[in-house]
Order: structure tokens, then sequence, then C-alpha cells
């Protein structure tokens, strides 16, 4: 057994469960500031529906709870994860509440794009720990969880801080990316507080290099990785953009180099592109390095699309690669 195996929960009938919140994504047609953009391309945005939408695309059972409004925008979201055959029958339309907007413009130089987010008040903000049913769960052997739930309001921290009890409770496993938001929160020292307190009840951590600098004040992907791995963590993967990721586990540690990209379109999503990746090979058993370099193979195909799902391959193209 591989040392991050674990057996298959009696009774699980989901592979990996997550919290958070959709918003609709509106991507500018060309570069430029947004006020000058004439019009945009609509997609989905949220960073754990990416991990959702790649871990469905790979033939996972996914299942996502959250709020949405319920208007056209919410419709848009839920309709779009159900067509990726995401369980949503834990989001709940509210009629009182609005569903969260993204506008993201363009770049020519592979920088990242401009980003404003209209996300407060919205009904996935109104979460909270009444949100988590325990029963739908725990039906999954998995859950994946990032900071940016945990970030949006202080009802959506406590039903994340739920989440990762129930599961860590049920003997399931955890994976989280810090995903960092730090305007969400009220100050750093809040955010690291939060973040690495959620970070230590996860199995899996997946920082990146300047996040884990922020959060742990250490200079080295080494450095980072030991302070999460002294906090509880069987694994931590450091991402390092276009170098890879430096991992540290239970069975040791090393480099993965990353993979060779002509051109940066967009590098919003890479993050959740490399989760998908390592998450989806530990899930099926794979060894620390070959996870890692899945993770890296599909965040490089994350920066080169337009939207944060373009990337995200299908079970096919997975396969035809090699990974």
């Amino acid at each position: 057994m591989l040392e991050l195996d674990r057996p298959q929960p009696e009774g699980a009938s989901l592979d990996v469960a997550t919290f958070g919140e959709a918003m609709l994504l509106l991507v500018a047609d060309r570069p430029g500031p947004l006020e000058d953009t004439p019009g945009f391309h609509k997609r989905t945005a949220g960073a754990e529906t990416n991990v959702a939408i790649g871990l469905a695309r790979l033939g996972l059972k996914v299942g996502w709870a959250s709020r949405l409004g319920a208007d056209s925008m919410g419709r848009y979201l839920l309709a779009t994860m159900q067509r990726e055959g995401i369980d949503c029958s834990k989001v709940v339309s509210d009629p009182a509440q609005r569903t969260g907007l993204m506008l993201k413009g363009r770049t020519s130089d592979g920088s990242d794009p401009p980003i404003e987010y209209h996300r407060a008040g919205s009904a996935a903000s109104r979460m909270g720990p009444a949100d988590v049913d325990e029963t739908w769960l725990r039906s999954a052997r998995h859950l994946h969880a990032t900071g940016v739930f945990a970030a949006v309001s202080a009802s959506t921290l406590e039903a994340a801080k739920k989440s990762v009890r129930v599961m860590r409770d049920a003997g399931r496993s955890v994976s989280f990316d810090p995903n960092l938001r730090p305007t969400l929160w009220a100050s750093t020292e809040q955010m690291r507080h939060e973040v690495n307190g959620l970070a230590a009840q996860a199995d899996w951590v997946l920082p990146g290099l300047e996040e884990g600098r922020l959060l742990t004040g250490e200079a080295t992907p080494e450095a980072v990785a030991r302070f999460y791995r002294q906090l509880g963590a069987r694994l931590v993967v450091v991402k390092l953009g276009p170098e890879g990721a430096y991992f540290d586990g239970e069975a040791g540690c090393g480099h993965v180099e990353g993979f060779r990209v002509d051109k940066v379109v967009d590098t919003v999503g890479a993050g959740d592109g490399f989760a998908v990746g390592v998450v989806s090979a530990l899930l099926e058993g794979r060894s620390v390095p070959e996870a890692v370099k899945r993770g890296t193979w599909i965040g490089a195909r994350a920066v080169q699309v337009l939207g944060d799902t373009e990337g995200l391959p299908s079970h096919a193209e997975l396969e035809a690669a090699g990974l």
C-alpha cells in the first residue's frame, strides 16, 4: 500500500466533497483596462468549483455544497456544474440573496490580469456551520478545502472548520490549498492564524511559495514544507510556478520539474489545476512524485487558456499524456 493510501470507507458514495462559492466570471475579450473593455465572455469562477470540475472530468465522483442566488447567474452556474456531472444536491438557491460576480481582464505579456470581485453579501457568504450536512459529507472519502471559502465571511470560516473537523473525526483524508485572498481578511495576522489552523488539520497541504513565505515566515520551499509537516501534514507540496514543485512527505522529499509553456495566456486557475492533478493521482494510489508531475502538467495547461477551467483535461487526455 502506498504511503497515502487509505481503504475506501464503507458506504462512501462520493470520492471528493468540497464547499465553496461559485461566481459568474466575465472575461474581457481583449487586453486593456477593464473600464475600456467593450465585451466579455461568460465563464464560471471559484477555487473549489474549479477543482470540482477538474476532478469530475477525470472520472471522480464529486459533490459540491454552496448557496447561489435564485437569479440568472445562479441558474447558469448550477446548470454548468450539473453538466460536468457534479453532485449539486447540497447547493441551495436562495431567492433572498444574489450570486457573486467576478470581472477579469486580459493581458498580452503573461502577467496576472486585473480582477474585480463583486461578492460582498453574496448568497454563499451567508453559509455557516448549519449548511454542513454531516451525513452527506461523510459519504465522501476525501474533502478538498481552500482558504478562499474560509475567508469569505465569519460564518463560512466556521463552516470550513466544521467540514474539516467532521472529516477528520470520520477518518477521511483532507487536502488544503491556502489560496490566499488577503483583502478578505481583517488582518494579515488573522489570516495567518486561521489558514494555518486549517492547514494543521489537513493531510495534504498545497501552498504556493509566496503564500508559504507569508504564512510561515520561512524563505525556502524546504523550510515552508517543514513548517507544515511539523504541524502534522502527511504531505506538503510547495508550488514553484514554472520551476515545478517541491514535495515533502512520509516517504521522502524531492523536486519535480515544471512543464515548458510557449505562451502564458492567463495565470488565474493554475493552482486549482495543480490541485486537481495532485489530489486525483493520490486518490488513485499513485506515488507522490507521479501525483506532483500530474499537478504540474495540468497547471501548465491552465495558464495557456483564457478561462479557469478550459485547460482542465478529460481522462482520455490525461491517459494520452501518459499521466
